[in-house]
C-alpha cells in the first residue's frame, strides 16, 4: 500500500520479535472476513497458558484482541452473524475467545488457582461510523470524553472457589487498581519509593461485606482535572465533548445525546461552582443538582477537600502526548532487518500537538 511509506503501517510483535504489519503480512479484509488475527492471538494465548500449566509455572497473561477498536473486522466465522454488524460481530469473536480462555483453565484444572479480571480502557467510542461504534447505554458521551460513557467501563472478576458468582460490588476501583491487587495476589509488598495511585480490591473481591467507597475517582483529560467522583457524586470542573470544528465536520462524541451546558463544544471551565450528578439516580448526567440545594453545598464542601488535597500532594510529571515527531513512529523497529520491513525514518524535527479533542 503506498500510503505505508508516508505513515509507517503498525508493527505486530511477538514479544519483542517484528513479525510484520498490518494489513500487509497480517491481511484484515473488513468486507470478506480475510482476517484470523483475532483467532492468532487466541491461539498464542492458548499456548502460552498450556506451556506455563505444564511447567508449573506461575503466569501473567494480558490478552487484547483490538477487533473491536475502528477498523472493526471479524473473522469469517463470525461475519455477519450478530444483529448489531460489524461491531456485534467483533465482539461475539470477542466473547467466543474469552470463552475458550477461561474453558482452557478448566481443562487444565487450574481455574481455582486463577484470578481472571475482564475490562476495557474506556466506554465504547459512539462515532466510529455506521456498524462500527458501540453502545454505552444510559451512560453520557462515549470514548474521548470524561463523562460515564467515555469512562465507566464494564468489569468482570473470576476465581471459582475465591470469588463467589453472580455477586455484584458497587465499589469504584479503575484499572490501576489492578497492578496493586495483582501485587497482593502474589503475596508481595508495593514499592515504597513512590506513590501508587492503585488499591488493593482483594478485601472487596474476597470479602463481599467490605468497601472501599470513599475513594475518590481523579477524572483527567491530559493534564487538566476535569472532574472528580466520590461516593455516588460526580463533580465536573470542566466540561468538553469535542471541539464546534470536528462537530461541523459530523464528528460527535455525544451523538443524540446533548445536554445544555454540560456537553459543551469548548472548554468550560466550572471550577468556581462545578456541576455536580448524582449517579446513583441520574447515571446518565442530565440532571445537575441545583447549587441551591443543601445536598448540593454538601458534595461540593466534601468533594473539594479531597480536591484539595490531591492537588496538594500532586506530583506533576511531563506531559508525554504534548510533542509530536515523525521520526518517532516505528518506521524501523527491531526485527525489521530480518523481514525486509525497514521503511526509511525521516529527519526529528517535533511539534507542539494539536489535539483537538
Amino acid at each position: 500500500m503506498v500510503w505505508c511509506t508516508k505513515l509507517p503501517n503498525i508493527p505486530v510483535y511477538n514479544n519483542s520479535e517484528m513479525l510484520g504489519r498490518y494489513f500487509e503480512e497480517f491481511k484484515i479484509d473488513k468486507k470478506t472476513g480475510e482476517s484470523n488475527l483475532t483467532q492468532m492471538y487466541l491461539e498464542a494465548g492458548l499456548d502460552f497458558i498450556s506451556r506455563q500449566a505444564e511447567a508449573k509455572r506461575p503466569f501473567f497473561l494480558y490478552w487484547a484482541a483490538d477487533a473491536t477498536h475502528s477498523p472493526v473486522y471479524a473473522s469469517k466465522p463470525f461475519l455477519g452473524k450478530s444483529q448489531r454488524g460489524r461491531y456485534g460481530d467483533a465482539v461475539m469473536e470477542l466473547d467466543y475467545s474469552v470463552g475458550q480462555i477461561l474453558k482452557k483453565l478448566q481443562r487444565l484444572g487450574i481455574d481455582n488457582n486463577t484470578f481472571v479480571f475482564f475490562t476495557s480502557d474506556n466506554g465504547a467510542a459512539l462515532m466510529s461510523g455506521p456498524n462500527e461504534g458501540g453502545s454505552n447505554g444510559p451512560f453520557l458521551c462515549g470514548k474521548e470524553t470524561t463523562f460515564e460513557g467515555g469512562m465507566r467501563e464494564p468489569a468482570i472478576a473470576w476465581w471459582p472457589g475465591r470469588i463467589k458468582g453472580g455477586t455484584v460490588s458497587f465499589q469504584p476501583a479503575n484499572v490501576m487498581d489492578l497492578f496493586t491487587t495483582s501485587l497482593a495476589l502474589a503475596g508481595i509488598g508495593p514499592p515504597g519509593d513512590r506513590m501508587l495511585d492503585g488499591l488493593d480490591l482483594t478485601p472487596v473481591l474476597f470479602n463481599h461485606s467490605h468497601t472501599l467507597q470513599s475513594r475518590p475517582i481523579f477524572f483527567y483529560r491530559g493534564n487538566e482535572l476535569m472532574a472528580v467522583r466520590l461516593g455516588q457524586y460526580k463533580a465536573h470542573y470542566w466540561t468538553w465533548s469535542n471541539s464546534w470544528e470536528e462537530f461541523k465536520q459530523g464528528v460527535n462524541f455525544c451523538p443524540g445525546q446533548e445536554v445544555a451546558g454540560v456537553t459543551t463544544h469548548e472548554q468550560k471551565e466550572h471550577t468556581q461552582q462545578p456541576i455536580i450528578f448524582h449517579l446513583g439516580r441520574d447515571p446518565g448526567e442530565k440532571y445537575p443538582l441545583s447549587v441551591l440545594s443543601k445536598e448540593y453545598q454538601d458534595a461540593s464542601n466534601w468533594i473539594s477537600i479531597v480536591v484539595q488535597k490531591h492537588k496538594e500532594t500532586l506530583v506533576p510529571g511531563m506531559p508525554q502526548l504534548n510533542m509530536c515527531d515523525m521520526a518517532v513512529m516505528n518506521w524501523a523497529p527491531a526485527g525489521c532487518e530480518k523481514l525486509r520491513k525497514c521503511l526509511k525514518v525521516p529527519k526529528s524535527e517535533p511539534w507542539k500537538c494539536d489535539w483537538p479533542h
